[in-house]
This record gives structure tokens, sequence and C-alpha cells, in this order.
């Protein structure tokens, strides 16, 4: 079975510009990825992508069993994941302030595959912790939703397609990091001007998340 059998053509052609403004536009998940391919290459950057693509579809199968609509619904559901999630960004970022060799590009630890694994497992938690991932889904893929479709499949086809673009522009962003760490990272200066940019706007992304009004019922 094609893709085009199972979702109109038309929707997808509708749904893949709108998410992808989605997508591109900065946030946890990307600074994430970015910090990972300096700090690690493009390998931890690739995996980070890759978690940040398993959130999406963590999100897309909370929707299909409709988790996602209790986080929109129930005050106290979604206080307490966004905590959750802002308190583990400002940990991030404050390992990342507090390390002074996280970003030692001739260190090996960012090859390794209990590195690679840290990378995913990180950026999944980092995806599926934002409950404001979880109110887009929700709110955002049923409007691509005819009402004559089958609801659980279509929400799980837009879910595949949101993690694979996800994926495809992530990964784009590792491996550009990974080719410009050395230039970025040679430098004593330049080494400590990216750890503290890429500590505080994890911080910052936490703090925002922090103090998010939260859904509109």
């Amino acid at each position: 079975m094609v893709l085009t059998d199972a979702i109109d053509l038309a929707v997808l052609l509708a749904f893949v510009p709108a998410v992808l403004a989605i997508v591109v536009s900065p946030g946890p998940d990307s600074v994430y990825t970015l910090t990972r391919s300096l700090s690690g290459g493009r390998a931890a950057g690739v995996a980070a992508g890759l978690g940040t693509a398993t959130g999406v579809l963590v999100h897309t199968a909370a929707a299909v069993l409709g988790l996602s609509a209790l986080l929109r619904t129930t005050a106290e559901a979604y206080l307490l994941v966004k905590y959750v999630g802002a308190l583990y960004l400002v940990y991030l970022g404050v390992q990342l302030l507090r390390s002074d060799e996280t970003f030692e590009i001739d260190a090996e630890s960012g090859t390794g595959e209990q590195s690679l694994l840290g990378s995913y497992r990180r950026a999944v938690v980092i995806n599926v912790s934002n409950p404001q991932v979880a109110v887009f889904v929700i709110a955002f893929f049923p409007q691509f939703v005819p009402p004559s479709a089958n609801a659980t499949l279509q929400l799980s086809i837009l879910g595949v397609v949101y993690a694979a673009l996800s994926f495809l522009y992530l990964g784009g962003v590792a491996l550009f990091a990974g080719r410009v760490r050395h230039r970025l990272l040679d430098a004593t200066l330049t080494r400590r001007a990216v750890q503290y940019a890429s500590g505080s706007v994890l911080i910052g992304f936490g703090l925002k998340l922090a103090l998010d009004d939260g859904p509109t019922p």
C-alpha cells in the first residue's frame, strides 16, 4: 500500500509545508541536536535527531490513544509534564555550563556507543516531556483529517510524516554542525562562547517553558 492510497495527496500537500514551518523553527530539539553535533560530532547529532523523531512518534501514539487530549484539557497533567520538561532543560543547560570538557574536539566521548545512546535518550526525553508538542499534535493534526477518513490511520500517517521531516531537518543540522565544529572549537575563546551560548539557550528554553501559560481550553 503506497502512502497516497491511505491519505489524500491534497492533504499531504497542505500538511507538509505547514508542519515544516514548525520543524525548522528554533526550539529545544534543534538546539540540543546542534549542541550534540558540535560537542560529539555528526553521529551524536544524528542520534539526537533520531531521538526527536522518536519523541514525535510517541506524541502521535498518545494523540491516537487520547492521552494528548488529557494534557490539553487537564491543567494538573499539563503542569506536571511542563515542569518536568522545564527542569530537564535547565539541568542540561547547567551541565553544559559546568563542563569544561564538553566541547573538547579531541575527546573521544562523542563517538562511543554509550554517548550516541545517551544523545538519543536525552533527545527523546526533551521532546516527550514538552507538553507544547503534545498540544500541537492534538490541535493541529485533526485539521488534516477529513470527517470520512479513518482517524487513527490518518493521525498515524501524519505523525510519521512529521517525524520523518523532523529527522531530515535535524540530520541536516547535525551534518552541517559536524563539518564546521573544528573551525568553531579550535580556539579556546570560541569554544567557551559556544559552550556558554548553548547552555544559556537551553536554560532559557526551560524557563520559557516553565512560564508558559498552558493550553487554551
